[in-house]
């Protein structure tokens, strides 16, 4: 295919060369008189293991004409079909983006895109916040060529996960290329580009595609925090960190893995705040500060008091909760959520129901029967033995934990005027519910 890869600074040097190895027809384009006579010459602007090589190797030889670069942006978009945008998102000093870059860059394609007679596709390469394809890109592509997004070009997000130093193995051995587009041609397009990778393509809408580079930036950025704050307690107390960490990592089940980490409800039970509120004090008589450890547990309960107010918002006063302990299948209601979530509501004068089948049979003979007679006599007074009784009480329903019982209930024609608050998600797929149904933060 033909690209224009407009910036040709890390990103775009590495993701210019690299495609034009690969047989694209590449031509990059900026500003810069040095860098652009560089890679005419086959040197690299940037310091990048390997890249030279593949520089000289693709404008000599057979190879010779495949890159090139220019400073005449709107001819490099008439004779491409494809313009990866490269530029640099720097950060202002309150930590909001410059976008100024993006701007000009998207009103030279536009008038590039203005004479082009074909169907090409705008796809941002660059970091930006998610909408900013569709209130910066388009409009300016839009308003500088004189023709409409998703009829007469095409848009996507194609985001970088290049390491500095590592790049070209990035390139060729990502463990997925994300495509976020405006519609199926665009997506489609921009996925032939990568028909030489054997990773799996992940085609999605704009703006999911824009916060994944977030979430994993943000992702990495905690993990070496939390590293660094283990590590800085395990100093304290003379462990050896880094076999403790060694250790850490060989749990591929639930420590590095995807458990943990869908969007739901707080996190409670016997374990996890008894064990963190226990290191957290450890860290206090050292004397050491651990921020981001320390934050954890307020984190917590700030996710709870979002659905609080979220049931105070609704106006209704009747509330029937599905699921009291923690997790679906247990009894345990030590420290869960659910139970901190119904005694504020009580609290407010709410008018509370609450089944919840582990927890009912726990109240006769469980291990937890002292706990809720003596604990909490007030919720168990709440609770009904028939889940259909507390459908029809509650104007607000809360689905609490994953109990099967409890998956056909946002779909029943009992939860069809109501407010159903899903904590957990109980259904992956959510398609054709009431528009009365939700989450916390999903």
């Amino acid at each position: 295919m033909k690209i224009a890869v407009f910036g040709l600074g890390y990103v775009g040097c590495v993701s210019a060369a690299c495609l034009a190895k690969e047989g694209h027809d590449v031509v990059g384009v900026d500003v810069s008189d040095v860098k652009v006579d560089m890679i005419n010459r086959g040197q690299c602007p940037i310091v990048e293991k390997d890249l030279d090589g593949i520089l000289s190797m693709v404008t000599s030889g057979k190879a010779k004409g495949s890159l090139r670069a220019t400073k005449d942006a709107a001819r490099a978009v008439e004779e491409s079909d494809i313009s990866l945008i490269c530029v640099g998102t720097p950060s202002e000093d309150n930590g909001s983006l410059r976008l100024d870059f993006i701007r000009r860059c998207a009103t030279d394609i536009g008038r590039g895109l203005k004479n082009h007679k074909g169907y090409h596709v705008v796809v941002a390469r660059s970091t930006m916040l998610p909408g900013s394809v569709e209130q910066v890109i388009v409009p300016e592509v839009e308003y500088a060529s004189g023709k409409r997004a998703g009829r007469d070009f095409g848009v996507a997000i194609n985001p970088e996960f290049l390491r500095e130093s590592t790049s070209i193995q990035d390139f060729y051995n990502p463990p997925v290329t994300v495509i976020g587009a405006l519609d199926a041609r665009s997506g489609e397009t921009v996925a032939k580009v990568y028909d030489f990778l054997s990773a799996p393509v992940e085609l999605t809408d704009v703006r999911t595609a824009e916060m994944v580079k977030y979430a994993c930036n943000t992702f990495h950025a905690l993990k070496v925090a939390f590293g660094n704050e283990i590590g800085t307690l395990c100093k304290g107390m003379k462990i050896d960190s880094h076999r403790v960490m060694e250790i850490f990592c060989l749990d591929t089940k639930l420590n590095l893995s995807s458990y943990y980490l869908k969007p739901g409800f707080a996190f409670g039970g016997s374990c996890l705040p008894k064990d963190l509120r226990a290191l957290t004090y450890r860290a206090r008589e050292l004397d050491l500060d651990l921020p981001l450890l320390g934050s954890i547990v307020r984190s917590n309960e700030v996710h709870i008091d979002r659905a609080l107010r979220r049931i105070v918002q609704s106006g209704h006063k009747k509330v029937g909760v599905l699921g009291l302990s923690f997790k679906a299948g247990t009894d345990d209601l030590r420290e869960s959520p659910l139970v901190t979530l119904v005694e504020s509501l009580i609290g407010k004068g709410f008018d509370v129901r609450i089944y919840d089948r582990s927890v009912s049979i726990a109240r006769l003979v469980g291990a937890n029967k002292e706990y809720i007679e003596r604990g909490i006599p007030h919720i168990s007074s709440l609770m009904s033995e028939r889940l259909a009784d507390v459908v029809a009480h509650g104007d607000v329903l809360v689905i609490g934990n994953k109990d099967e019982e409890f998956t056909s209930v946002a779909r029943s024609s009992d939860a069809a005027s109501k407010l159903v608050l899903d904590l957990v998600r109980v259904s992956k797929d959510i398609g054709g519910l009431a528009s009365g149904y939700e989450g916390v933060c999903w």
